[in-house]
C-alpha cells in the first residue's frame, strides 16, 4: 500500500492536468544554495536595469520558507503558450505569451481551482499559490522539480515540449515525495540563442544581461529611449527571438487553452493600425491582457520608435 503522502502526491499532479496544467514536479521547500552567489552576482552587475524590485527580499527568493512558515514542499506547474505566428506580416510584433488573456488572472483561478479539490479530502494542509506575484525564483524550483534545465537564454528548457510555458508555484506545509532534477546541461554547444540576440543580451553560461532585453526596454523601462538604447527591428511587446531559434522548441505544440487565444487586435491589426491606436482604444482592447502591462505610453514610445526609426 502507498504512503499518504504519495498519494496525495499523485492525486496533486491527476488533479493538476485536469485543472489546466501540462507539467507538475515537486521539490523539497529549502535555501536555494547554488542559485545564492549567481543571483548577489546578477544584481552587483546592474543587470536587472530599473527592475529594482529584483534587488528587494534576496533572502526570500532564496528560501521559500521565509514566504510562507512551515513550507515544506515546492509544487512547480508549468502551462503551455506556445502558438504559431498570429499577426498580419506587417505588424509590429508582440511576444506570444501575451497574445491572450493576462495569464496571471486564468492561471491563479486554476490554481484556487486546484486547491479547491485538494482541501476537499485534506482539510488540513496550509498552501500558497504564487504566479509572477512574489519573490519566487520559479524557473529555479522547476529545474529543482524534474521539469527541465535552464538554458543559454536563462528559459527552463523542458525536453519534451521546449520553453514556451508559464510558471507557477504552490507552497505547501506537508512533505512530499520528492522528484530528481534534471541536472545535465542539454544545451551543449549550441549558441543560436546567443548569436540571434539583437541587443547582445544573453551572454552565455546562463546569464542574461536583463538590462539590454527587448522585453526589458518594450515593458520594464520607463524612461524614454536615447541613443544609447540598443537597437532592434519589429517588437513592441516582449520578444521571442531567443525562443524562436531554440532547436528544442521544435517539440512545442500550440496551447489549448481558450482564455489564451489571440484578441482580435492581435490577429488583424497591421501597422498602421497599432501606429494609430489611441489611449482609450488600447484601454478598451488590452483592458485583461498582460498589454495593460506597460499601458499605453509605454507601447506608444516602443511604436513611435519603430515609426520614425529615429532609435530602432
Amino acid at each position: 500500500m502507498s504512503s499518504p503522502n504519495l498519494a496525495l502526491s499523485d492525486l496533486i499532479k491527476r488533479n493538476a492536468k485536469a485543472a489546466g496544467f501540462d507539467f507538475v514536479g515537486i521539490a523539497k521547500a529549502d535555501f536555494l544554495e547554488q542559485e545564492a552567489p549567481r543571483l548577489e552576482d546578477w544584481l552587483k552587475k546592474g543587470y536587472h536595469g530599473e527592475m529594482h524590485y529584483m534587488g528587494n527580499y534576496f533572502d526570500k527568493r532564496l528560501d521559500p520558507r521565509l514566504l510562507m512558515d512551515g513550507a515544506k514542499s515546492v509544487i512547480t506547474l508549468l502551462k503551455n503558450y506556445a502558438a504559431p505566428p498570429a499577426q498580419p506580416a506587417n505588424a509590429p510584433k508582440i511576444a506570444r505569451y501575451a497574445y491572450g488573456l493576462d495569464y496571471h488572472e486564468v492561471i491563479k483561478q486554476q490554481l484556487y481551482q486546484l486547491l479547491e479539490e485538494i482541501n476537499a479530502t485534506h482539510a488540513a494542509i496550509a498552501s500558497r499559490v504564487f504566479v509572477d506575484s512574489a519573490p519566487v525564483l520559479e524557473r529555479a524550483w522547476a529545474q529543482k522539480s524534474g521539469l527541465g534545465w535552464i538554458g543559454n537564454n536563462a528559459m527552463l528548457i523542458n525536453p519534451k515540449a521546449g520553453s514556451y510555458y508559464f510558471i507557477a508555484v504552490i507552497l505547501m506545509d506537508v512533505e512530499l515525495p520528492y522528484d530528481e532534477p534534471i541536472n545535465k546541461d542539454y544545451c551543449g554547444t549550441c549558441t543560436r540563442c546567443i548569436d540571434a540576440c539583437p541587443t547582445d543580451a544573453i551572454l552565455g553560461n546562463k546569464v542574461v544581461d536583463g538590462s539590454k532585453c527587448i522585453s526589458y526596454f518594450t515593458i520594464e523601462l520607463k524612461a524614454a529611449f536615447t541613443a544609447d538604447t540598443p537597437k532592434w527591428n519589429d517588437w513592441i511587446f516582449g520578444c521571442d527571438i531567443c525562443q524562436e531559434v531554440c532547436p528544442w522548441n521544435r517539440f512545442a505544440q500550440a496551447n489549448t487553452e481558450e482564455k489564451f487565444k489571440p484578441l482580435t487586435p492581435i490577429t488583424t491589426f497591421d501597422k498602421q493600425q497599432w501606429e494609430e491606436l489611441t489611449e482609450t482604444a488600447f484601454k478598451y482592447y488590452f483592458k485583461h491582457s498582460p498589454i495593460s502591462r506597460t499601458k499605453w505610453k509605454g507601447l506608444n514610445r516602443s511604436i513611435l520608435a519603430l515609426q520614425n526609426n529615429t532609435n530602432l
